[in-house]
């Protein structure tokens, strides 16, 4: 289940926890996010390769580059297993903007994308079927755990892909990580 948590400035130990989508949805749109339930129905295999996912996805992948003048699509994939899942995890982990927007479309597994638009630290825990788009120049972090399983397809309006200014703020090691989370 989808979950967004509100860390709030003034008190970070008072948080305000949403599990409704259409609620999270309400309430990310106020900071300039969006966030959509999709299907995220194609069988893959746990090994399925950037090519698979692409293809399985292709009207959606088409859907959204058509939609949003996306030039370049990749797909991050990290299983438990993956030798570099630590060095990958805490490079996502420091806080950081794109001067793109991001998109992200959960074909599997789960994520905890954390987003600083202003005071507030909005924490959304993204699984299977969602999709996430955060404006360019928000501050935000992505955590896959301790244990990642994650496939999501990632879209660019630039050739280059991922490119990340890192913002040099702490502020990521001071909220729970997505193992602290509740079991969902």
């Amino acid at each position: 289940m989808s979950l967004l948590t509100v860390y709030e400035h003034a008190d970070r130990d008072k948080s305000q926890v949403i599990r409704n989508p259409k609620e999270i949805a309400t309430r990310l749109k106020s900071i300039g996010v969006s966030f959509e339930r999709w299907s995220a129905s194609k069988p893959l295999a746990d090994d399925a390769d950037q090519a698979a996912v692409l293809e399985a996805y292709k009207d959606q992948v088409a859907e959204l580059m058509q939609k949003h003048g996306f030039k370049s699509a990749d797909v991050i994939s990290v299983r438990p297993d993956f030798p570099e899942r630590v060095a990958l995890r805490q490079k996502f982990l420091s806080e950081h903007t794109h001067s793109e927007f991001e998109v992200r479309f959960f074909v599997d597994g789960h994520g905890l994308f954390c987003l600083h638009p202003d005071e507030n630290v909005y924490a959304v825990y993204c699984q299977k079927g969602d999709l996430l788009s955060v404006p360019a120049g928000m501050k935000h972090w992505f955590d896959s755990g301790a244990e990642p399983n994650i496939k999501a397809i990632r879209l660019f309006t630039t050739t280059e892909g991922w490119v990340a200014q890192y913002t040099g703020d702490k502020i990521a090691d001071t909220l729970p990580k997505m193992e602290d989370l509740p079991a969902q």
